[in-house]
């Protein structure tokens, strides 16, 4: 009875070890240690780029690792052309761009990988100007607003408001809401040097909530404590504003995709990664961000 006993005790002890392999292939563990059972591919990808893309990127990845604790998803921003960049040259596996890759770019990293890089639409975004809350402007065309980036219009009066200086906010030349606006608003031509340019969008949208004067851009995710201007296509046109529906059926003249980038086609964490955050689960993360999902 007592042999018996002492063989169940032992089935019991090495039954559940009995489940307990070591994934193939993992990195990082010392090869004597036992490790618990982790669902998904094991490793680390590194996510670099977009500042408007940022905290989403960094949601997804927070519930991703949740979910896949054998994953390391690091990501962190610097704008669209250093995420590019950064894939340009090696140094990153994901790049986050809210501007498609420039021709000149995809030939560059061509030259690292041939048959790249591979483009995927993670969510969608409308570019939103913003004034203080109490500006009486509710709206304006784009030709009002390029009148206004480059210099030509500087008082409130001309477009509407009251008589008070335009105090213009911009971002950096690296970032993708830069490269955005200055193509689809600007015509290309450069910014007014009275532009005064703020490292991220959350720092454009704190500056316009303290100033009563001022006008900044960025995505809609961020707009919040300043007022959201609707935009008109023309003097014509009926200005639209920043809604999800409007945005996706492409009705508000200034929205875009959010993207990720690779050098290749993924695999592994990196392929597991992107499936996650365009699965109906990550795509309520977009929701919840303040984004637009892809249909």
């Amino acid at each position: 009875m007592r042999t018996l006993l002492a063989s169940l005790f032992t089935l019991a002890i090495l039954a559940p070890l009995a489940g307990c392999r070591r994934p193939s292939g993992s990195q990082g563990e010392d090869a004597g240690t036992p490790s618990a059972t982790v669902a998904g591919p094991q490793g680390t990808v590194t996510v670099k780029g977009s500042d408007t893309m940022v905290i989403l990127g960094q949601r997804w990845a927070e519930q991703y690792m949740k979910q896949n604790p054998g994953a390391k998803i690091q990501v962190t921003g610097g704008g669209s052309g250093t995420g590019i960049a950064s894939l340009i040259n090696g140094t990153t596996d994901i790049a986050m761009s809210s501007r498609p890759i420039k021709d000149t770019e995809k030939k560059q990293a061509q030259q690292r990988h041939p048959n790249g890089p591979v483009e995927f639409t993670m969510a969608r975004d409308g570019i939103t100007f913003y004034v203080h809350e109490t500006n009486p402007v509710e709206a304006l065309s784009i030709a009002q607003l390029k009148s206004i980036y480059l210099g030509d219009t500087t008082n409130w009066k001309d477009v509407g408001g009251k008589d008070a200086p335009i105090i213009v906010y911009s971002r950096e030349n690296s970032s993708g809401t830069y490269a955005f606006v200055k193509d689809e608003v600007l015509g290309g031509e450069d910014f007014t040097v009275r532009a005064l340019t703020l490292p991220g969008t959350a720092a454009v949208v704190h500056s316009i909530s303290q100033e009563k004067n001022g006008i900044g851009y960025g995505g809609a995710a961020f707009a919040k404590g300043i007022k959201e201007l609707r935009v008109s296509r023309d003097a014509q046109s009926e200005a639209i504003a920043p809604t999800e529906q409007n945005i996706q059926n492409g009705t508000y003249p200034l929205s875009r995709g959010l993207y990720f980038y690779l050098p290749r086609e993924p695999s592994g964490v990196a392929k597991a990664f992107i499936d996650y955050a365009l699965s109906p689960e990550g795509q309520r993360i977009v929701i919840e961000t303040g984004y637009f999902p892809v249909k």
